[in-house]
């Protein structure tokens, strides 16, 4: 198995969720080769979980997360959870989209930050209600409505603050309670997350980088403007040329090889990966 040169753009019809009749979307894929290596992996108890892929989830349904990680998840697929000192990281996808929802938490306080509440708000909350029940905020990434469609509604099942950068915040169902921009930074316990903007994708695109202690590894978050492969999609030459150019020198120039992508669609990378690449991405404006 090869990797895949760039992420794939293409429409997708949205069937057993709000009627959305094609929406555009970028997602990349990693081969298991290059998946990012897992540490401290410790087996769960399987529990099924009753018509995963319907967004009608019952209140008492108990969610499983799958161990051990590869970043791989697929509609309808359990939530995968991978281990961090001091925390967890848990991604689901959800909705045809195969958009991705990532809750993290901080494992000696309990807060926790969940990132773009996508779709099926009623299996997000089951999610959050199960698993990290001090939910702090939600961060939508950015302004397109596959990463925000099921926000207002988890914020009315949690009560929970949202955030998201100006330049997007008019778009979303729920007015932002924080604003984020460039070099801000989000406590949740004992995590601090980085805020990056990356300007390109859409005005108010945001990357959050989570760094462990000591030096450890660096989890990035990065929505739709960095991919397995290539960077967002991008409506026109300019905007491609300023999201590289983000891309470059917020990311790559920043944060070492072992560091690792999180997209808003599709699997994980790392940044050792893709690097090498970096010049072929800029030669083929994609």
């Amino acid at each position: 198995m090869t990797a895949i040169a760039h992420y794939r753009r293409q429409f997708v019809t949205v069937t057993n969720y709000p009627p959305v009749a094609g929406y555009l979307i970028a997602r990349g894929t990693l081969p298991d080769a290059v998946r990012p290596h897992e540490q401290n992996d410790v087996p769960l108890a399987a529990t099924t979980v009753a018509n995963p892929r319907s967004r009608k989830v019952p209140l008492n349904v108990v969610i499983t997360l799958d161990q051990p990680y590869t970043g791989h998840v697929s509609p309808g697929s359990n939530p995968q959870v991978r281990l961090i000192p001091g925390g967890r990281i848990i991604k689901m996808s959800v909705a045809a989209g195969d958009n991705n929802v990532y809750l993290i938490e901080c494992t000696a306080t309990g807060q926790a930050l969940l990132i773009d509440a996508a779709n099926e708000p009623e299996r997000v909350t089951a999610l959050v209600k199960q698993e990290a029940p001090e939910l702090r905020l939600v961060v939508t990434t950015h302004q397109h409505i596959d990463h925000w469609w099921a926000l207002k509604d988890v914020v009315a099942a949690t009560g929970t603050l949202t955030a998201a950068h100006p330049l997007d915040a008019d778009a979303l169902p729920v007015t932002p309670d924080r604003l984020l921009v460039d070099g801000d930074t989000i406590t949740i316990g004992t995590l601090t997350f980085e805020v990056i903007h990356l300007r390109g994708h859409t005005p108010g695109s945001l990357a959050l980088a989570l760094t462990e202690p000591d030096g450890g590894r660096t989890h990035l978050f990065t929505g739709d403007s960095l991919f397995p492969g290539g960077i967002g999609k991008t409506a026109e030459p300019e905007n491609f040329a300023t999201l590289i150019a983000d891309v470059e020198t917020k990311i790559f120039d920043r944060y070492p090889e072992s560091t690792v992508v999180y997209p808003g669609h599709g699997d994980d990378t790392t940044l050792g990966v893709d690097r090498p690449h970096l010049a072929e991405w800029r030669e083929r404006g994609w």
